[in-house]
């Protein structure tokens, strides 16, 4: 790759177009496919500004939604193409599309470097010569998809019958992927779906071709070294490869967070990079056995990458995590939001985000997933749902019903943060004659609730002007709390520069290590968790919060003797970052289990 960072997916329509924009300068990012209503809407915008005829795929067609999501990836992947070609034909003159791809790589580059030289040659023929090299060495970024395993809603016909297996959310949208043109990476987040993962064994693209290429390929996004190798196991043993490991921080991220049992990202990438090899040769011995049984013969272990993303804010972080950890990228998301160019938020939203303070974002039960969710108190979306709790109106109305997964109260299921549900659940609630504490405590847990599904498409809406007539104009979005130390809008250029460090955007701006922030998110979490259960702290939740807080212990001893034997950075932060640590400590030291 010509970039050693990614941005990963941001939400639904926050970068549901980020390939056609940056695609060409060779950065890779991430769609996602869960929305086939959105996804189609912005076929139809896309397919228009290009010129062309825009052919609709109606929802009551056969196979329609993996139909929308293919024909909106081969028109992604048309679009990128066509921009790449046309990006390669421009004369090396300044400013210009092509030497804006050069100008946006790290120093370090072989490609910058070369480029760098080229203008420094005297003789026409070598120039002409090296120029031509240049321009073959050039690939555009990735295009990848990104699945939530478990949003994997069972769908139904007109007549009330279920429309089967393959139908549901998830693998409509993995045959949506497979079948189309991309020869990029489907990125399988949220935990293990074994029907899914079951259903990739059945597309040839993602088997090596007589080249040993694979045209389609797995990225999973993992919370730990477990997880990951159980996950590419059970791949291997169907004759299919992980081609990378994203390992996200559970809880310094954006969107929805997976708390892990106390394990920090630092102690979980150290595990990665000692067990790494033995891992890929482990899963090659399964990986190359299931494919002899399908007839296909493969010598050589494919690539599998590594990388890591949730909370990296600067260029000596980003640095540490590639060298002393030996990752192959990094990912960077929410700062992306604060970049108009490359991500979808709309005006009054970026407004909000760049006054933000720390203490707007924060970790919520929001989401109808009962999945821990970063939300942002100064969004249209929290506006929108005190409002109607003001008026004795709580919840929303549902109309895609992607996240409808209850049947608490209904045979068929429904989403928790409906309407119809939340009148169900408070109704209940009343009859419990709860003291007032803890009723006020279950009625906010339900009325926390918000629609995801409308929220988190909103604001791409909003900017391309496509919002239809009484669509909900509430926008929800979810940064990740590295965002509160960006604080005004920047172009790709200042993002990419900050990055490799050419640039510090944060210069001036007192912000804690990200392995630190996410050590004291750690903490917060488990107060809260043991304040939740202390009317009724058995032995078994009691014996799980010890464990927990012993992991944490075992991060900061690890991370006093990383900090300790740090030398890539200056002996200022470095105190910082110990008198940081200290301080965390402490903290920990006080909560009593």
């Amino acid at each position: 790759m010509s970039h050693t960072f990614h941005i990963p997916v941001l939400g639904l329509g926050y970068s549901i177009d980020t390939p056609i924009k940056i695609a060409r300068y060779g950065i890779s990012s991430s769609m996602s496919v869960v929305d086939d209503e959105l996804i189609e809407r912005m076929r139809q915008y896309h397919t228009q500004v290009a010129g062309e005829a825009f052919n609709p795929i109606l929802k009551k067609e056969d196979d329609a939604r993996a139909r929308r999501i293919t024909a909106y990836l081969n028109l992604v992947d048309r679009l990128v193409d066509q921009q790449f070609e046309e990006l390669k034909a421009l004369p090396f003159e300044a400013e210009n599309d092509l030497c804006r791809y050069f100008n946006l790589l790290p120093e370090y580059s072989r490609l910058k470097q070369g480029y760098d030289l080229m203008w420094e040659l005297k003789d026409d023929w070598q120039k002409e010569h090296l120029q031509g090299l240049l321009k073959r060495e050039i690939k555009p970024g990735a295009i990848d998809v990104n699945i939530m395993s478990k949003v994997d809603k069972m769908n139904y016909t007109a007549n009330g019958d279920s429309s089967g297996d393959l139908n549901t959310d998830a693998l409509a949208a993995l045959r949506g992927f497979a079948l189309s043109n991309l020869q990029s990476s489907v990125i399988l987040s949220a935990g293990m779906n074994p029907r899914l993962y079951s259903y990739v064994e059945t597309f040839a693209d993602f088997y090596p071709d007589e080249n040993g290429l694979l045209r389609k390929k797995v990225i999973l996004k993992v919370s730990d070294f477990r997880s990951a190798f159980i996950q590419a196991k059970f791949f291997a043993k169907k004759g299919i490869w992980v081609s990378e490991f994203r390992v996200e921080s559970g809880l310094n991220c954006g969107g929805h967070a997976f708390a892990t049992e106390g394990y920090l990202l630092g102690p979980i990438l150290e595990e990665f990079r000692q067990r790494r090899q033995e891992m890929a040769e482990e899963l090659f011995q399964s990986y190359q056995n299931a494919l002899l049984e399908k007839g296909i013969t493969c010598t050589e272990a494919p690539i599998q990458r590594l990388s890591v993303q949730g909370g990296i804010g600067t260029a000596s972080e980003n640095e540490f995590l590639l060298e002393h950890y030996e990752m192959d990228a990094t990912g960077w998301g929410s700062p992306f939001l604060l970049v108009p160019e490359v991500t979808n938020v709309d005006k009054e939203t970026l407004e909000q985000l760049e006054q933000a303070e720390e203490g707007d974002y924060y970790l919520s039960g929001a989401s109808p997933l009962g999945i821990l969710f970063n939300n942002f108190g100064k969004s249209t979306s929290e506006i929108l749902r005190q409002r109607r709790l003001d008026n004795n109106r709580p919840g929303s109305p549902c109309t895609k019903k992607y996240l409808c997964t209850n049947t608490e109260f209904t045979e068929e299921p429904i989403c928790t943060a409906s309407r119809k549900y939340q009148r169900l659940k408070i109704d209940q609630l009343r009859t419990l004659n709860l003291p007032e504490s803890e009723y006020d405590q279950q009625y906010q847990s339900i009325v926390e609730k918000i629609c995801l599904c409308e929220g988190l498409c909103a604001s791409a809406y909003i900017k391309y002007d496509m919002l239809k007539p009484r669509e909900n104009h509430a926008v929800a979005i979810c940064p990740g709390p590295n965002l509160a130390y960006f604080s005004r809008i920047y172009t790709l250029e200042e993002m990419t520069r900050h990055i490799y460090g050419t640039v510090d955007l944060l210069e001036k701006v007192r912000r804690p290590h990200m392995f630190i922030k996410e050590l004291n998110l750690y903490i917060d979490y488990l107060q809260r968790d043991l304040q939740s259960q202390l009317k009724e702290l058995g032995d078994k939740k009691k014996k799980q919060l010890t464990k927990f807080k012993l992991q944490l212990q075992d991060g900061i001893s690890y991370y006093k003797t990383l900090f300790a034997e740090s030398a890539s950075q200056t002996n200022l932060f470095l105190q910082d970052w110990i008198t940081e640590l200290t301080h965390s400590e402490t903290k920990l030291s006080q909560i009593d289990i």
